[in-house]
């Protein structure tokens, strides 16, 4: 498929602005948790699922990717999930009670869970090869910075209006792409008439709620019967059967024959793991920064809004730094500077400047950035003969890892503090030891780049 194809650049600019816009609501409504308590009177950890149920949909629409893609069209797919989208926002923008405000958050879930894997698809589909490092960096970076900025929106927003103009302004964005999507998108891959195999849908819905709802329960629950441990053994009891049915039937939900090839592995691996890290990041650093260096909230935002937009220029640098001279030295430099930054988070004390923070974030966010989306889109070059299946697959790794890794992290800090991160030496040790942890983790990634990853022409050749 030639790279001048006009009509698929069109369809997927329109996609890359749909998945900019639908999952900046992910992130945005952090800031409006107060109000939804205040408003609704909930208490946080109630109003908090407007966030959480938001992730644990994500999850779940991705492994179903590959299907739809195969069985419906472009266009179909891009209307459906914003329409999905329109009628999330449109019930949250009326919602009456809190449950009417997570019921619209799961269909505006939905309409974007699918969105993003079908972009990375049309990506690897439309551009010849030499051009996808390129465009997954452009795309890398379009729709990171604008959830990277959401909180900050959002803030704004309330503090003008009120919570429900947030809704409203992406149920009028999405009506635009929409008209644009049914006026400009003309490009279409080849369906097929693929069978849905229903019990592989329900399995794959299973051990993504089971497993990442139970792993996100440990912080509030910790190791609870009900809402931690059963949960996840449901999701790893699911997720075997799930892998033994899609090897055993003729047309399965995911076709895990990518799996047969080891590079595929070690990129997915390379990938998940330093999801988890970054993951965990998110949620160690403003607990440190507040809790126990006693810097503000405004503070800690600004101490991880630089390092969080650093982080998305570099998933654009990224891939065309490795496309000029080649995959293994970025992912090593990805990882060195990984392991510096975690390396000076354990020099933080309860007198660590803002200064200080911000700089070894930003190091951080370097390391993070030259990482991600280069060992992605290497990890997709290596089976593009089924880059459906292995979007999915990949995908949905790093999405159950992460939600591994932001709990497991906190939880980790919690136990290491006596159940208490506040302004005292034993926290600051705490914080050290959960660093040294990300280190480690981190040497692992950097091990699996050394030994494993290799050029594109060096493993054809071989």
């Amino acid at each position: 498929m030639e790279f001048e194809n006009k009509n698929g650049l069109i369809t997927l600019i329109i996609l890359i602005l749909a998945s900019a816009v639908t999952i900046t609501s992910q992130s945005i409504v952090t800031t409006s948790l107060p109000h939804y308590m205040h408003d609704f009177s909930v208490s946080s950890a109630t109003a908090q699922w407007t966030y959480s149920v938001f992730l644990l949909v994500l999850g779940v629409m991705i492994p179903p990717t590959a299907y739809i893609t195969r069985r419906f069209k472009i266009k179909t797919i891009l209307t459906a999930s914003l329409i999905l989208f329109i009628i999330g926002s449109a019930i949250c923008f009326l919602s009456t009670n809190i449950g009417m405000l997570i019921v619209g958050r799961i269909f505006e879930a939905m309409g974007t869970g699918i969105l993003m894997p079908i972009c990375q698809i049309l990506i690897f589909r439309i551009m010849p090869e030499e051009k996808w490092a390129v465009f997954m960096g452009l795309f890398g970076f379009i729709v990171g910075i604008t959830p990277a900025m959401g909180p900050t929106f959002g803030g704004i927003i309330v503090d003008l209006y009120n919570w429900r103009v947030i809704f409203e302004i992406f149920a009028i964005l999405a009506a635009v792409i929409l008209i644009l999507a049914i006026l400009f998108v003309k490009f279409e891959l080849e369906t097929e008439d693929y069978p849905l195999d229903f019990v592989s849908l329900i399995l794959s819905i299973l051990f993504c709620v089971g497993i990442m709802a139970g792993f996100s329960n440990i912080a509030e629950f910790r190791f609870s019967l009900t809402y931690v441990i059963l949960p996840i053994i449901i999701g790893v009891i699911t997720l075997i059967i799930f892998v033994k049915r899609q090897n055993k039937i003729e047309k399965p939900l995911i076709n895990l024959a990518v799996l047969k090839n080891k590079y595929f592995v070690y990129g997915t691996v390379f990938a998940a793991l330093l999801y988890f890290t970054m993951c965990g990041i998110n949620v160690m650093v403003p607990l440190f920064v507040q809790n126990v260096a006693y810097h503000s909230p405004t503070a800690s935002g600004l101490i991880l809004l630089p390092a969080a937009i650093i982080m998305i220029v570099f998933n654009f640098i990224g891939p065309v730094l490795s496309d000029k001279i080649g995959i293994k030295p970025v992912l090593i430099a990805a990882s060195v500077l990984n392991i510096i930054g975690f390396g000076a988070m354990m020099t933080y004390n309860m007198n660590s400047t803002f200064e200080y923070l911000l700089i070894t974030q930003i190091i951080r966010g370097i390391g993070c950035g030259l990482g991600l989306t280069p060992a992605i889109t290497w990890t997709m070059s290596v089976v593009s003969w089924d880059v459906e299946d292995a979007t999915a697959i990949n995908n949905t790794a790093r999405q159950v890892i992460g939600a591994i890794g932001s709990s497991v992290t906190v939880v980790i800090m919690q136990i290491l503090a006596n159940g208490k991160i506040t302004h005292n030496q034993l926290s600051v040790s705490s914080f050290s030891m959960t660093s040294m942890m990300m280190i480690i983790i981190t040497v692992i990634i950097l091990i699996i780049t050394i030994l494993f990853i290799k050029n594109k022409k060096d493993i054809v050749e071989g």
